[in-house]
């Protein structure tokens, strides 16, 4: 540690595991000049393997093993060595209340005179009972709460939180490469694209990444394709992933006699960038989450269901008419009609490409999420 370092507050973020997803805010975080971060968690996801780590630089990782109790109840040894031993200022936990651990190193923090946060969804709906109580309880142990939303921090306040310790963060991705990315894009290599991979491609299509799996309720959106297509609206789909779906889809295209195209897994950017950029719009039948994020950073606008109490806080940033729209959830039928307000404007549709990137160079990005953070860290109300 550097002697400059020593007069900065002193940070641990403290994750079960860092995923792939996470690095651009942690690289964010760890370049900060107001105050100097470590990293602190497990190589890979104790819960999941299927999810791609990221492992911090070697001077800024602490390494803390996780062990999976019972479904979703995890001990991360090491935090108790890690709040004695080291002069932290504050500690930013994953506030996630099944983590045993967390409780007792958010409690020792707490006595040692450490600023504790816990970086958290926080509420997704209103709930009563026994989890509810456990888990508002928990959230008591933080001088303030890190939120991916704001119908998160309403529902704290409900709960008697005061709001000036409920900082929303919202979510992110690599934007500032998304940005770069996106600017070297022309319409035409779309439109080049488009005729590539989508033999009809002169009608409107739409774009669904990520795994295909019963979550995405991807039967749903076929189906109002199936009805599009009777009302004499033909429109394709460009599936871009893979998953254990993927053969129920294909013979239910094949069963609509849809235009569906499955692309396959794809990891790199760039590719990706111009997979979602030549759509007219993106779908996500069930709940939405960095997939909002990630067609949003292109201009792409984003259609899912509006039934809050199941959804996820990334659809605060689909604005209705302007980055995408809403229907009712699990209704083909309604799909279908606010689809039709989409796939029938023009393609490219300029001013919505700037209303969907907007939003993300407002909120929806590592260098704003720093800010929040850095405030709570300092110990300011949250804005």
């Amino acid at each position: 540690m550097s002697k400059n370092a020593l007069t900065r507050k002193q940070v641990a973020i403290v994750y079960h595991f860092f995923p792939h997803y996470r690095s651009a805010i942690l690289s964010e975080l760890l370049e900060r000049k107001d105050f100097e971060c470590i990293l602190v968690g497990d190589v890979k996801d104790p819960n999941d393997s299927s999810i791609e780590p990221w492992i911090p630089p070697r001077d800024t990782f602490v390494r803390t093993p996780c062990r999976k109790l019972t479904s979703g109840v995890l001990w991360q040894t090491g935090l108790i060595r890690l709040i004695t031993n080291r002069n932290l200022d504050v500690i930013i936990f994953l506030g996630n209340f099944t983590f045993l651990s967390t409780w007792i190193a958010a409690l020792l923090a707490k006595r040692k005179g450490i600023r504790v946060l816990f970086w958290t969804h926080g509420w997704l709906r209103d709930e009563k009972g026994i989890k509810d109580a456990i888990r508002t309880r928990f959230y008591r142990l933080a001088h303030a709460l890190l939120l991916y939303g704001n119908r998160a921090k309403q529902i704290a306040v409900r709960k008697g939180f005061s709001p000036h310790r409920l900082h929303v963060i919202y979510n992110s991705l690599d934007y500032k490469r998304q940005k770069e990315i996106r600017n070297l894009i022309s319409d035409q290599r779309l439109l080049a694209l488009r005729a590539k991979i989508l033999p009809d491609s002169a009608n409107s299509i739409i774009v669904c990444t990520g795994r295909l799996t019963k979550l995405k309720k991807l039967d749903i959106l076929l189906n109002a394709m199936a009805l599009l297509n009777q009302q004499g609206h033909k429109v394709c789909l460009l599936l871009v992933g893979d998953g254990p779906e993927r053969e129920s889809l294909e013979r239910l295209s094949l069963k609509l006699n849809l235009s569906v195209y499955f692309y396959g897994a794809c990891y790199e950017e760039a590719s990706l960038a111009e997979l979602i950029m030549c759509a007219n719009v993106a779908v996500s039948p069930g709940q939405v989450g960095l997939t909002a994020m990630h067609a949003l950073a292109y201009g792409v606008p984003v259609i899912t269901h509006g039934d809050l109490d199941h959804q996820m806080p990334e659809c605060e940033a689909i604005l209705p008419g302007r980055t995408g729209d809403t229907f009712q959830r699990g209704d083909v039928s309604d799909l279908a009609q606010v689809l039709k307000k989409w796939i029938l404007r023009p393609w490219p549709d300029i001013q919505t490409r700037t209303e969907c990137t907007t939003i993300i160079d407002k909120f929806y990005n590592p260098d704003f999420q720093a800010s929040v953070i850095s405030r709570a860290v300092f110990g300011n109300p949250a804005e």
